[in-house]
């Protein structure tokens, strides 16, 4: 099912209260943002030049760039004419994480799963 099928059923849900924002256009932290999270650590773990980003969507929302900043994700990628939303939330986000840990950073010591990755 692509994005432009959803609609309905989409605020179907959102009406129900099943999430919060639109998942094609802010990433669900709890659900999808944990894969992204562990496929950071765990990509950073086997190769630790690996260059990792997002584009799409989810490259442009704030709150998302919030996130992959937490990641650890090296870039996002958007559509041009909301390049100037994501560089301030991107700027924004750096100055709020400055000297918190990353995600990435548990590649130093292993992956987040106590797995071999």
């Amino acid at each position: 099912m692509s994005r432009d099928d959803t609609g309905a059923i989409l605020d179907c849900y959102r009406a129900k209260g099943v999430y919060v924002a639109d998942p094609f256009a802010s990433i669900d932290v709890e659900g999808v943002g944990k894969l992204v999270e562990r496929a950071c650590v765990c990509g950073r773990k086997t190769n630790p030049d690996i260059h990792l980003g997002v584009c799409g969507e989810h490259g442009g929302d704030p709150a998302s760039i919030e996130f992959f900043n937490h990641c650890g994700l090296d870039y996002v990628s958007c559509s041009p004419f909301r390049v100037p939303v994501a560089r301030l939330a991107a700027a924004q986000a750096a100055v709020k994480q400055k000297g918190q840990p990353k995600a990435v950073d548990a590649a130093k010591d292993g992956c987040c799963c106590k797995k071999a990755c």
